[in-house]
């Protein structure tokens, strides 16, 4: 059985990791153009870097919660594949092993030239002049606005195979990544774990699950593990 995780910025809130759409979320105290954008990086590359050494430090001292911690459980019923939007490693250290990054990963980089020299760095600082192995300016592998998503092919080849896709903390709002849950087969069981998220957002067949991403993914796990096909 192949189940697919679809997850976003609300799983990781719930770890203390700032969102940017939300409230109070990094938009609200950054410009995009500023911080997220290769004109951004071109135009202040300090600037950039040093928002994301922030997020970086941000993301160490966070812990994985019970929603990441839930997902592993389910290796005992099927092959297992997390998509997420999110840049943490909080899938990764709550013990998912198969994890597909759509919009890079907090501690990886690369040179300005490319994805040919991706390293990991873990959560040491990015700084001005430091470079990668082809010489050029080292940047956090990160996707950027107006920049392509890369992964976005292999994750459509993952979700046409699933039995069972669950798409946690996302609000379906960003686009092209929320596009993947109109890609699963119709035999596909999909949940949908979201306090807020809007139902026109939603595939047509699917089991919406208003509550936040601890506590929805423990109820459902708790029912996918036990034998049942929907939670009460």
């Amino acid at each position: 059985m192949e189940i697919v995780i679809f997850s976003g910025a609300g799983i990781s809130a719930e770890s203390g990791i700032a969102t940017f759409r939300d409230s109070g979320g990094l938009w609200e105290q950054y410009k995009i153009e500023e911080v997220a954008t290769p004109e951004a990086f071109q135009r202040n590359p300090k600037l950039v870097l040093d928002f994301y050494n922030h997020r970086r430090k941000n993301i160490k001292n966070a812990l994985p919660n019970n929603a990441h911690k839930q997902i592993p459980l389910l290796d005992s019923i099927g092959h297992v594949t997390v998509i997420t939007q999110n840049i943490d490693d909080l899938h990764e250290r709550a013990g998912s092993k198969n994890v597909l990054h759509l919009h890079g990963c907090i501690t990886q980089a690369k040179g300005c030239n490319g994805d040919k020299f991706i390293e990991e760095i873990g959560f040491k600082d990015i700084e001005v002049g430091d470079t990668a192995k082809d010489g050029s300016q080292l940047r956090p592998h990160i996707v950027w606005f107006g920049e392509a998503v890369p992964a976005m092919d292999d994750a459509i080849e993952i979700v046409k195979k699933a039995d069972i896709m669950i798409t946690v903390g996302s609000s379906l709002n960003v686009y092209p990544a929320a596009s993947l849950v109109f890609e699963t087969p119709r035999k596909c069981q999909h949940f949908v774990i979201d306090p807020n998220v809007q139902e026109l957002n939603l595939p047509e067949n699917f089991t919406l699950i208003q509550e936040n991403a601890s506590m929805g993914m423990k109820n459902l796990v708790q029912h996918l593990t036990s034998g049942n096909k929907k939670p009460r």
